[in-house]
């Protein structure tokens, strides 16, 4: 099942969608849940079961996507998690690098990609997030893909300057209307083999990233380990995976985006994210 967050006349909701549009889940069971994260935090055997040929509450057209989970209590993001090339020998992390990002600076598929106005160097980086399903801490390896609710493309935007103005990723990584999210969370049943997915970054239809899941240096069960140990992971937290090699900073000469380029993120069996670049009002 896809799941999503949306608006459709000015009145928000959520619900899936299906071959003929998105169904309204809570136009369908009024006050059952009040967002999608409360319906994930319910637990699976709660959720309707819905065909993918059910008949639509609306078309796609007429709805407007936000990023899935628009209100999440934690936005967690990995660095340097992906072998570089095919040297498989090379030295790695003995820990996961991470930071934090915050649920404003997202942005939903179909939405801009914003260069803010304090820079122009804002780069792509196309990414695996990880959506929890059921909470707890200190989760083992073993026992971390029952925590899994489902799983969505995400493009870690950074403004590498910023990024850079100290050994702290914060400001570069939380610029408004750089993460972007979506276009839906593909329940875990439908993903299968989430440690072998092909993952590619276009920028106007040129690839600019292409790797596989399996070329991760940490695994999806050993991030939740990690993470759960330090804190309570709950129903609706996000784990942003880490990007591959060949994002703009790492190119000869670096390869910023511009306005107007379309970016998208396609991950294998979850779909492709989607959104074109504008400059922030105000830019010189």
């Amino acid at each position: 099942m896809k799941l999503v967050s949306f608006t459709h006349q000015g009145r928000q909701s959520f619900g899936c969608v299906t071959r003929s549009g998105v169904i309204d889940f809570d136009r369908r069971w009024p006050g059952t849940w009040r967002d999608l994260k409360a319906l994930i935090a319910d637990g699976r055997a709660a959720w309707p079961q819905i065909p993918d040929d059910a008949d639509a509450d609306y078309s796609a057209e007429t709805v407007a996507l936000l990023p899935p989970l628009p209100n999440p209590d934690k936005i967690i993001c990995v660095a340097v998690n992906y072998v570089a090339g095919d040297d498989r020998d090379a030295a790695r992390p003995d820990h996961p690098l991470l930071f934090l990002r915050l649920a404003a600076s997202q942005v939903a598929h179909g939405g801009p990609l914003v260069i803010p106005v304090e820079s122009d160097r804002l780069d792509y980086e196309g990414e695996l997030a990880v959506i929890i399903g059921e909470g707890g801490r200190r989760i083992p390896a073993t026992e971390a893909f029952r925590h899994v609710a489902g799983y969505s493309c995400y493009n870690d935007g950074s403004v590498r300057d910023w990024q850079k103005h100290s050994s702290q990723f914060t400001a570069g990584k939380n610029f408004h209307s750089t993460g972007a999210f979506g276009p839906w969370i593909v329940t875990a049943d439908e993903v299968g083999d989430v440690e072998a997915l092909a993952i590619e970054t276009r920028v106007n239809g040129v690839v600019k990233q292409s790797s596989n899941t399996a070329r991760m240096i940490f695994s999806i069960p050993q991030l939740i380990a990690y993470v759960s140990t330090f804190t309570e992971l709950v129903p609706g937290d996000v784990i942003v995976s880490g990007t591959p090699g060949g994002f703009g900073a790492t190119r000869t000469p670096p390869e910023f985006l511009q306005a107007g380029d379309q970016v998208e993120v396609e991950i294998e069996h979850v779909g492709t994210l989607r959104n074109v670049v504008r400059r922030e009002a105000g830019f010189a």
